[in-house]
Order: structure tokens, then C-alpha cells, then sequence
């Protein structure tokens, strides 16, 4: 494994080779513009949002269409649409930012997104220019509100089997949609829903841009959610519901397609989403541990809370690194494929696509740790946590959502490992030549030779030795259970944790090497901790990942050989954990708040 010397790095090749520090985005990067719009963000999130966030759980009858309108108002929901359709024309990764610095906004980021997500960018990457024309215009400026109608009462996980209908008029002009929809957020206040249909007996969906004034739409009253409690979400009916054949969205039997690709996205943007929800929650328990006195001592003073600080403020840096170092893969492919002659909203679906890997990666690292940060933000405020009075009973009950929307967790786990595979069939990333060369390497004498011990050199071994790991491990998988792997759900869910590890784990590797370069070690001592405990950690998980996964398919001489091989590769030096977490932890006290 060779250090890239290029960006040209592809979707989920990070388990091949080796990425220099030069060639990712950290988010101590953004420029000034950036910063002054995530800072737009944030200031509309404390004039608007929050003072209001009983009265958006109530659903107040016209307030998150206000809230809408005045985010419109100010760009919110334009950052990433062309210019010419009355957008700013951002990057992916600034777009990044925005879902990141709203995140924090409870059910209101969860309508923003669905908006500015699946509800638009279908008919800005496949829609004709008349349909873009149109309707992206009134779509970025919040003038029209969007939503997105896939799944249904029989069909989640398995879009594909939706029953809604489409069939053609006698008259050719109208396709008549008639179906059900279900869980459709912004569904109660939408002006466009993008809706998946099976026109005739196609085996595929179609997608089509409907208006809600097209007629013939009924809705359930409004669902009543453990969370999120002030998002929109109805059940939506379509009964013979005229749709102009000219909003047919791309082509017949395309929608799958387009809902697995706008999907991809969807991921990657709840993922970053989390960092900012968060960020909040860590914040808030900090301030109320140095607040909370008890035995006559700021609880910030006690082990058990400078250990839950300290981890929550580790597991946020190391999603925050991986998440933008994906982003910038993404923006980075995008302009490659522009250069090539790609119309650019061709460009955007491909350079999203060709990452979907690490978007399926970034959700479930996302949404995991957004759940273990509020459930100990809440365990630290103890019996005020459980109140309604205090602010973590409502993001403990907001962040539960986010490990299924988007895809459930289960599935995004099984997807990594499958997305890896197809890629190597069709000769797309050479995962064999790898993974051969490692059970090549457990027959040989491990080389004992001198090494390097400069800064990052052991972090940047261990990683080599975990990529090494998975090999082993996915290859003799693959080899051994053949074409039933896909059915051994376990085991791929296994191999796909030990793959999210080593790339978070990689990830916030290369962002600490990166500001040391820019600020100096000792500028960055916090930073260096925390690579640390989470490298330390990853390690830990691996090997027992892949023990499980060794121990379903594996036996005999061949499964001793392995285990011994990844013990080999899952070796860590000692260190002084309890140490390194308290001197993360003394800064984000003495801050009173995640400095990081």
C-alpha cells in the first residue's frame, strides 16, 4: 500500500491504499464565505428556532411553513442550487456545512432537509430544463415546499415493491397515480411531492413530479412520533391523481434508480447532520456539569463524567473528520468528471455515486453516535435529564429516527460490504490483488526490521495492519461462502464495522497529521489525544468484529491460521487511556464547551 500522491482517489479504495494528509479537507479549512454562512445558519437557529421549539413540537398551525419561508428568505434553502435557477452554485462540501450547522435545529432541520434533499434534488439532477425551469426556481427561494413519496404501508427496505399505480389516460395526456404513501415528511404543508409509481406492469418505478393542486390527494391527520414530534409526517393518498405526462421525472422504469442515487446523498447529509445536533447536546452537558454541584464539587470534577465528556467529544471529532474528508472526495470527483465533458448535474449523481461507500458509512457512524452522545448527555444531567423540563429528553427522543431513516442502519451495513464487491466484479476497485497478497503475507516471517518512530509513524502501521485485517477477513469470506454470502447478514454486518471503523479511524488520523502540519504538535495536543483513544479503540472493535465474523464461517487449521493473523494485525502498543481522556476533558471544562 502506497501513499496516494493525487486526489484521484476513488469511492471506497481507502481500503486498498493510503491517502496523504495533504489530499483531504479538514473543516479547519473553510473560508471566510463558508464560515459566514454556517454562521447564518446558527444565528437563524438562535432567533428563530430554538425560542420556538414547544410551540414546532405542537405543530402550530402555519409555523414551520413561516420558518420556511424566512429560511428561504434568507438563501438557506439555495446554497447548492445553480445559480441560474436562483441558487449560490456551493460546493458539495459547503452544502455539508449548512446540514452540519442546522442540524441542531430538531424537527425544523428534519423539514429543511427533506426540502432541500429528496424533495428538490431529484428534479434538479434528472429533471428536463423545462421541468427545472419550472419548478427549481420557487423550490430554492422556499416559495414552493417539497416532499418525497416512496415508501409505502408494504414497502420500506424494499422500495422497489411498491404497489402505487400509474396507468395512462384514454386520452395520452395524464398519467392517473393511484396509491399510498406513508411516514412523508413535509407531507402536510408540500406543494410538490416527487412520487414513485409502477406504470402498468413494469417490474420498475417511475418517478413523477406531482403538485398538490393536481387533484385528487387525500392525507391521513398528522402521525404522532416518539421524536421529531414537529415535523410533518402523514400518510399521503393518491386516488386517479392527473399527473401531465410532461412530469414524468428521466425515464420509465428510472425511479429506482433515481431513489437509490438522491438516497446516496440523503446518507451523507443526515450523517454530517448529527455532528450538529451533536455538538449542541455536548455543549449543553458540559455548561451543566460545571454547574451541577454535588459533594460540594462541580460534577465536572468527577472520573465517570470527565470520561463521558471526553468520549462524546472524541466520537464527534473522528464523524466530523470523516464526514468532510467524504465531501471533499465528492466535490473533488465532481470536477474531475466536469473537466471530462460531463454535464454537471450529471456529474454531481456520478461523483455521489462513485462514493456511496463512505455515504452509507458516514450515515451509520452518524446517527450511532448522535445516539451514544444524548444518551449520556441525558445520564449526565442524571434524574434532570429524564425531565421534559431539561433539553435532553428532547433530543434523546429526536436522535432515535435517524438509524432508520435514510435507509435503516441494518441495510446501509449490508450495502458497504456489497457496493465494495459489485465494484471489484466490474473490475472498478482491485480488491483481489490486496487481499492475496495478505494471505500471502500470514505464510511469511513478520519483518522485525527497525522502525519508524516518528510522529503518526505507528498510527499510520496500525492502520495498514487493520486495512490487512479486513482483507483477510472479507476475502476468505468471499472465497469461502461464495454466492450464499449475501444471505449471512451477520457476518456482512460484521465486516462492514470493521471497514467504518478503519475509514473513521484513517479519517481522523490524516485531519490530525494535517493541522499538526498547519499549527504545530503542540498546538494541537487535544487533537492528538483524541486520534489516539479513537485509534485505540477502533483497534479493539476489529478484533472483535472480526473474531465473530471468523468464528461463523471459519474452522480448523484454516480458522487458526486466521485468528493468528489477525491478531497480528490488531496488535496495539500500550497507553495510558484514562490519562489521555482527562487531558481532552480538562480542556472542553476549562472551555465550557467542545473547542475542538
Amino acid at each position: 500500500m502506497s501513499a496516494a500522491k493525487t486526489k484521484s482517489i476513488k469511492g471506497g479504495e481507502f481500503i486498498i491504499r493510503e491517502t496523504a494528509c495533504e489530499d483531504i479537507f479538514i473543516p479547519e479549512e473553510f473560508d471566510e464565505e463558508q464560515l459566514m454562512i454556517k454562521k447564518t445558519c446558527e444565528d437563524f437557529l438562535e432567533a428563530e428556532v430554538f425560542p420556538n421549539l414547544d410551540r414546532i413540537d405542537n405543530q402550530e398551525e402555519g409555523l414551520m411553513v413561516s420558518l420556511m419561508d424566512k429560511a428561504g428568505e434568507l438563501g438557506l434553502l439555495a446554497v447548492s442550487i445553480p445559480e441560474e435557477y436562483g441558487g449560490f452554485g456551493k460546493n458539495f462540501n459547503t452544502s455539508m456545512l449548512v446540514a452540519d450547522s442546522v442540524g441542531a435545529g430538531c424537527s425544523f432541520a428534519v423539514a429543511l432537509s427533506a426540502h432541500t434533499g429528496i424533495g428538490t434534488l431529484p428534479i434538479l439532477y434528472y429533471g428536463t430544463k423545462e421541468q427545472k425551469d419550472k419548478y427549481i426556481p420557487k423550490l430554492a427561494a422556499g416559495e414552493w415546499k417539497a416532499s418525497y413519496c416512496l415508501t409505502e404501508p408494504n414497502s420500506g427496505s424494499d422500495a422497489n415493491s411498491g404497489r402505487t399505480k400509474a396507468v395512462l389516460n384514454a386520452e395520452g395526456t395524464h398519467y392517473l397515480i393511484t396509491g399510498q404513501k406513508m411516514w412523508i415528511t413535509n407531507g402536510g404543508f408540500a406543494d410538490i411531492f416527487i412520487v414513485f409509481a409502477k406504470i402498468g406492469e413494469d417490474k420498475n418505478l417511475s418517478a413523477f413530479i406531482v403538485e398538490k393542486d393536481f387533484g385528487g390527494i387525500t392525507m391521513n391527520p398528522e402521525e404522532h412520533k416518539l421524536g421529531i414530534k414537529g415535523s410533518s409526517t402523514r400518510q399521503v393518498f393518491f386516488n386517479d391523481c392527473p399527473v401531465p405526462v410532461a412530469n414524468l421525472l428521466s425515464e420509465r422504469e428510472n425511479g429506482f434508480k433515481i431513489a437509490v442515487n438522491i438516497l446516496n446523498i440523503g446518507r451523507i447529509k443526515l450523517g454530517v447532520a448529527a455532528i450538529g445536533s451533536s455538538r449542541k447536546v455536548l455543549n449543553q452537558a458540559i455548561n451543566y456539569s460545571n454547574e451541577r454541584i454535588q459533594f460540594g464539587l462541580p460534577i465536572s470534577k468527577f472520573g465517570a463524567i470527565r470520561y463521558k465528556l471526553a468520549e462524546m467529544a472524541t466520537r464527534n471529532f473522528a464523524l466530523e473528520s470523516a464526514s468532510y474528508r467524504a465531501g471533499q472526495n465528492i466535490d473533488d470527483a465532481y470536477d474531475a468528471l466536469v473537466a471530462e465533458g460531463m454535464e454537471p448535474s450529471q456529474a454531481k449523481l456520478k461523483s455521489t455515486e462513485q462514493f456511496a461507500v463512505e455515504c452509507a458509512i458516514i450515515k451509520v457512524w452518524g446517527s450511532e453516535v448522535l445516539d451514544y452522545i444524548v444518551d449520556e448527555g441525558l445520564q449526565v444531567y442524571g434524574g434532570m435529564g429524564y425531565s421534559a423540563e431539561a433539553p435532553m429528553e428532547r433530543a434523546y427522543r429526536d436522535s432515535r429516527i435517524n438509524r432508520i431513516f435514510e435507509g435503516t442502519n441494518e441495510i446501509n451495513r449490508m450495502l458497504i460490504l456489497d457496493m465494495l464487491l459489485k465494484r471489484a466484479m466490474k473490475g472498478e476497485l482491485d480488491l483481489m490483488t490486496p487481499a492475496q497478497a495478505v494471505a500471502a503475507e500470514l505464510m511469511s516471517i513478520p519483518d522485525f526490521g527497525e522502525e519508524d518512530n516518528s510522529l503518526f509513524a505507528a498510527e499510520k502501521r496500525q492502520l495498514v495492519n487493520l486495512k490487512k485485517a479486513g482483507l483477510m477477513i472479507a476475502g476468505a469470506a468471499v472465497q469461502k461462502l461464495m454466492m450464499t454470502l449475501s444471505k449471512e447478514q451477520e457476518i456482512l454486518m460484521n465486516i462492514a464495522d470493521i471497514i467504518g471503523y478503519i475509514y473513521v479511524a484513517e479519517s481522523t488520523m490524516l485531519r490530525v497529521e494535517k493541522l499538526v502540519k498547519l499549527r504545530g504538535e503542540e498546538a494541537c495536543a487535544g487533537q492528538l489525544d483524541m486520534m489516539r483513544i479513537y485509534l485505540y479503540q477502533t483497534v479493539d472493535k476489529v478484533s472483535v468484529a472480526g473474531k465473530e465474523a471468523l468464528y461463523s464461517f471459519a474452522e480448523g487449521d484454516e480458522l487458526r491460521m486466521m485468528l493468528v493473523g489477525l491478531r497480528r494485525f490488531t496488535k496495539s502498543e500500550p497507553f495510558n487511556i484514562k490519562e489521555t481522556r482527562q487531558r481532552v476533558a480538562k480542556q472542553l471544562i476549562e472551555a465550557n464547551k467542545y473547542c475542538y
